[in-house]
This record gives structure tokens, sequence and C-alpha cells, in this order.
């Protein structure tokens, strides 16, 4: 054990390790990017082409939005055993990074040939990139379990943050703007990203290095964390234990698929209820109170991150200078565009609300919940991981049902309609509750699950669990205009109020099954 003294030392910024909060703003920009051009994906694709977008059907953009976001969860099965055994975790991260940048600004040139290029680099690049740099994460925090459920939940908050700012204004510029300009500017701050890392990847010490290499300690918190290993008693897991652990990891990741195949309408069937189901046009006192609320969800979180930023920066600006300018460079580049995203929307009368908008209150309640989360699970309330993952269901589903009740006045067949933006603001808030009952936790108790040299690959075999459950989003997603003309809109989101309801009622009466089968595992 480490004593008070120790931990003061290792764990210094916020409660936990600086190094942790590196990790976080590579994560950030990564989401920023992804979930920025996501924002627009589905837009650009069915847009009339007077509107400068490609006028698919509602099917076809979701399909191939299936398929894509399916993908980016494959491909890292893949991309973890290439770092376990070759490249190591960090120069996977970068290798991805820079493959990623490529990808958008491929896509930025809007032609069918370079939208297929770009989409399969992400779609490479994300393989790469995403399962290793949450090893990471797990590498830092290997002899600090009791910490694990907070960092990832940290972790997790860096992965928000970025689809806030990467939604806001990838989506904004998108549809203010020009297309082009939004998917280049998801490729902007991946690249940067990318250099922020790699000139920071020092301050991680041994973690994430390929298998054949080590270095030179020098920096007091890698020497505390050495001392702290030394004085740990390796504990040998018997066959028999690691098989059941591995079962709850698959019983996991099963019900991981239920919640994905249903969290990821967000960006799919949600955006277009948002486009074509939704009041957004705002005018008067109406206009002038969505101006002021926007302008204080944009800037307060953003304020939030900064000062994090500040944090970071006292602690690390000696070990890792060139890596906290680039970031400091990024964040001035990003108040630039929201001072001039401001000044733009107060300087006309009306407000029209863009259809992406509605996918930054996800990540806005994100930001502010995960500390409450994060706590919690440090407490003695911290309940076992089926009932989180129960509850995390429970509250997916209940948000569709609020949708399915919203849309209960929109006739059978419509292609148009213009109902309140409450629903939608109400069912992301539930969204994002059973979000972080579930995700960041998953993440978590794979890591702790899993022995640590086959960390990697495990977690990508648990975004193989992602994978179905994007791939069946979009075909789901795809239905809303068929079950909308023979039924209702309602009866399609209220086979996403019923599904997960059930699977996380399951889960729950599982939970006495699964605390046995983890073997101590908390």
């Amino acid at each position: 054990m480490t004593t008070t003294q120790d931990d003061s030392k290792v764990f210094s910024l916020l409660g936990h390790k600086p190094s942790l909060f590196m990790v976080f703003f590579t994560e950030m920009w990564e989401r920023f990017s992804y979930y920025g051009m996501r924002a627009l994906f589905v837009l650009f694709l069915t847009s009339e082409l007077a509107k400068g977008g490609w006028g698919w059907s509602n099917e076809d953009a979701l399909e191939l939005y299936g398929i894509y976001t399916g993908l980016v969860y494959l491909t890292p099965i893949f991309g973890g055993f290439i770092a376990d055994k070759l490249l190591g975790y960090r120069k996977a991260v970068a290798l991805g990074a820079l493959v990623m940048t490529m990808g958008h600004a491929s896509m930025a040139l809007e032609t069918p040939t370079f939208l297929y290029i770009g989409l399969a680099c992400l779609i490479i690049g994300n393989g790469l990139f995403k399962p290793n740099l949450t090893s990471i994460v797990s590498g830092l925090y290997e002899k600090h379990q009791e910490k694990k459920d907070g960092a990832y939940t940290i972790y997790y908050m860096g992965v928000n943050a970025g689809a806030f700012i990467g939604i806001m204004l990838c989506g904004y510029v998108g549809e203010k703007v020009s297309w082009s300009w939004g998917f280049g500017l998801a490729g902007i701050f991946m690249f940067l990203g990318m250099l922020q890392f790699w000139f920071g990847r020092s301050i991680l010490g041994n973690v994430g290095l390929p298998p054949n290499e080590t270095v030179e300690l020098d920096d007091i918190d890698d020497v505390i964390e050495d001392k702290v290993e030394d004085t740990i008693e390796e504990v040998k897991t018997s066959s028999g234990v690691q098989r059941d652990r591995y079962i709850v990891v698959g019983v996991l990741a099963f019900f991981t698929i239920f919640f994905w195949a249903a969290f990821e309408q967000a960006g799919g069937s949600m955006t277009i209820f948002a486009s074509k189901y939704t009041n957004r046009l705002l005018e008067g006192n109406a206009a002038m109170i969505f101006k002021i609320v926007d302008t204080l969800i944009t800037v307060v979180p953003l304020l939030i991150i900064t000062w994090v930023l500040y944090k970071l920066f006292v602690q690390t600006f000696k070990k890792i200078s060139l890596s906290n300018i680039i970031l400091g460079f990024s964040f001035a580049i990003i108040w630039g565009i929201v001072g001039w995203k401001l000044y733009r929307e107060f300087s006309a009368d009306a407000a029209e609300v863009p259809a992406s908008w509605f996918g930054i209150l996800n990540s806005l309640f994100i930001i502010s919940f995960a500390p409450m989360f994060s706590k919690l699970w440090e407490s003695k309330y911290n309940p076992s991981a089926a009932v989180k993952f129960g509850i995390g269901l429970i509250l997916l589903g209940f948000g569709f049902g609020i949708l399915a009740f919203g849309a209960s006045s929109i006739p059978q067949g419509a292609e148009t309609a213009a109902v309140s933006m409450a629903w939608l603001i109400l069912a992301y808030l539930f969204h994002t509750l059973g979000e972080l009952f579930l995700s960041p936790v998953g993440l978590s108790y794979v890591s702790k699950l899993v022995p640590a040299k086959l960390i990697g690959l495990m977690f990508g075999i648990w975004y193989l669990a992602i994978f179905i459950g994007n791939f069946s989003a979009g075909k789901l997603g795809g239905m809303i205009d068929s079950i909308t003309k023979e039924y209702s809109l309602t009866t399609f989101f209220l086979i996403f109020t019923v599904v997960p309801a059930i699977a996380g009622l399951i889960m729950i009466l599982l939970n006495p099954i699964l605390k046995k089968l983890m073997h101590g595992v908390k």
C-alpha cells in the first residue's frame, strides 16, 4: 500500500495522475473529430442538392451511417492485437491519429470517391487509436485498482468534452457555412491532438511502450510507482477463476449490444427527428432566450475545460512543454471560433437551431454529471456491475419513452412536423444518465477482469460488441420511414423503449450469478 504522502505526489491533479489528463486531452481531440464529423454525416447525405447535400434517402444514409459507426468499433480488435504484439500502445495511438487526419481531409473534398476513402481511413485509424489509448489509462492505474472506476469516468469526460466541442463547432460550421469547412475542421483538431500526444508521451513513464522497449525513469512519480510495485505481491489467478471472469466480460459485452443499438440512434433517427419533426425556428423572446442559454452552455463548459488545462500546465509544463504549447494553441483557436459563432448569432434577429445542436446535450450532461458519478463509484454506495448495467439500460429505454410520447401528436406517415424541442432535450438527459451507468464502467470492469498482457486485445473484443450494436442501430434506424408510414413515429420509438428496459431487468436479475463469477473483483 502507498502512504498518504506518496498518494499526494502520485495523484496530484484533482486526485488523479497528471498523465491521465494528458491522455484526457488526446482523447478529447479524437472525439472532437469523430463526433464533429458524425454530427454532419447523415444531415449532409440527406440534405437537398440545393443546400449542398447529396439528397440521399433516410434509409440509405442511415445504412451507411450504421456500417461506418459499426466498423470503427470492429477494427480495434486488430489494432489492439498489433499494439500488444508489435507497436506498443503509444505508436499505435499516434499512427491511428495520423491516418484519421488523412481521412477527415479526404472527406472535406466532398466527392463520392473521397468520401469512401475518407471513411476507410477513419475506420482503420480508429482501430489503431481507440483500444490502445484506453489501454494506456489501464496501465497508468494497474497498481491502483480502487481508483480505476473514477479514472475511467474522468477519461470519459474527455470523450464527451471532445464530442461537445466537436458537435457544437463542426455542426454549426457545416450547417451554417459549408459542409466542407465542417468536415475539414474535424481534421485540423485531429492533427493537433496527434502532435499534443506525441510530444507529451514522456510523461507516461513505461506505460504504452512496445513489448521489447524500456525507458530510464527519472520522474519522481515513476520512481514512487516502482517502489509501490516492488512492495506488492503478484497474485496468481487460477485458470478456472479467469475463465469465470471471461464469462462475465462476455455477458457484459452481450448486453452492451442492446444499449448501443438504441443509444446510437442519436446520430441517426434522432438527428432526423430533430431535422424534420422538431420546431427549430425561434423568434422574439424565444430566440433571445435560446441565444442566452446557448451562450451559457457553450462558454461555461469551455471555461471548466480550460481551467483543467491550466491545472495541467502548472504541473507538467517543464516536462512536456511543446505538448502543452500545442494544446494551448488548439484552445486559442477554439475560443476564437466560439467568439465568432456567438457574435454571428446575436447579430441575427431570429434563431434557427441547427439540427446537430441537440447532439451537444449528451456531452453537456456528461460533463455536468460525470464528477458526481466518479465520486459515487468510489463511495460505499457503489453498485455492482450488473446493477449499473441494468439501471443504464432502463434509463435509456425511459428516454425513448419520452420521445414516443412527444411524437404522439404526429400523424401517421407524416414526413415533417414541428413538435417542441423539450422532448428531445429530456430524452438526451435520460440517455446520458443511462450512459454514465454503463459505458465508462464497462471499460473499467474489462480492465479489472482481464490479465494485463491481454488488455489491448480484450478491449478490442469489447468494441466488437459495440460494433454489432452500432451496425444494428443503422439498420433499425433506417426503418424510421417505413414504420412511420405503416404505423406511427411513436411506434418506432417504442421499440427502443421496450427492448432496453427488458434487457436491463434481466441484467439486474443476473446480478448474484455475475458477482459470484467475478471472484472478488469489485
